[in-house]
Order: structure tokens, then C-alpha cells, then sequence
């Protein structure tokens, strides 16, 4: 009677396994989804560290849904930093949309020194563009 006590419990630990594995990965997505909520609230707080923090965080996490704010962000702080890491965010998001305003800061931003900085992540763009489409070029010339 104890054995099968025993096994009934591990059969039953064995049949809800994958219902507990599919819940923990709803969970997953679930804080993932409230992280990238987070970081985009935090772009409008008062707090220039914070903001320049999830900045940078929604770039390295390439979250295409903040590339709107973002765009705001770069076009109206007056924080010289925030609209640098601004520019990263989006530079490190890479679709053309956020490479569009990346390349627009570098030519129109009032401060050199932002100007400077967009212009070389854009130019830094450029060249990683280039050589992935050289590559294969430069392979069948190999041949």
C-alpha cells in the first residue's frame, strides 16, 4: 500500500510538470512585458539618472514599442547625457525608423556635442551596413 502511495505521488508530480513549466514561461513573459512597461514610464520621470538608465536598458534590450518615446525624448530633453543615451537606445534598436532619428539628432541637434555623438553612431551604422553587404562580395571574389 505505501509503494503505491508513492508511486500515485510521483505520477501525479510527473503529469503536472509540463502545466507548471508552461505557467512559469506565461510568467516569464509576463515580467518581461512589465519590465519594458516599467523602463518606458521611466523615461518620462524627473529623475535625469533614470531616465538615462532606461534609455540605455530599452536599447540593449532592442524594444522596438519604445522607439516613439524615445524619439520625443531625444527631440525635446535638454539634458545634454539624456539625449546622448537617447540616441544609443535607439542607434542599439536599429530599425530604420530609429536610425532615421538618430541620423536627423546628428544634424540638427543644437548642442555640438549630442550633434557629434549621433553623427558618429549613425556613421558607426553606415559602416556595419557596408560590411555586411561587402562580405559576401569580397567572398566570391576569394573563389
Amino acid at each position: 500500500m505505501k509503494g503505491f502511495v508513492y508511486l500515485l505521488a510521483i505520477l501525479i508530480i510527473l503529469i503536472s510538470l509540463p502545466g507548471l513549466a508552461r505557467e512559469g514561461n506565461k510568467k516569464a513573459g509576463d515580467n518581461h512585458q512589465n519590465t519594458v512597461l516599467s523602463l518606458i514610464e521611466g523615461l518620462q520621470s524627473n529623475n535625469t539618472g533614470l531616465r538615462t538608465s532606461c534609455a540605455y536598458m530599452l536599447g540593449e534590450l532592442k524594444v522596438t514599442e519604445a522607439i516613439i518615446p524615445l524619439m520625443k525624448m531625444l527631440r525635446c530633453c535638454k539634458c545634454e547625457e539624456v539625449r546622448i543615451a537617447t540616441a544609443l537606445a535607439l542607434y542599439k534598436i536599429g530599425t530604420p525608423l530609429s536610425i532615421h532619428a538618430v541620423k536627423q539628432a546628428g544634424i540638427f541637434d543644437e548642442s555640438k556635442r549630442v550633434s557629434r555623438m549621433a553623427s558618429n553612431f549613425y556613421f558607426d551604422y553606415l559602416r556595419n551596413k557596408k560590411g555586411k553587404n561587402e562580405a559576401p562580395d569580397s567572398l566570391a571574389n576569394a573563389e
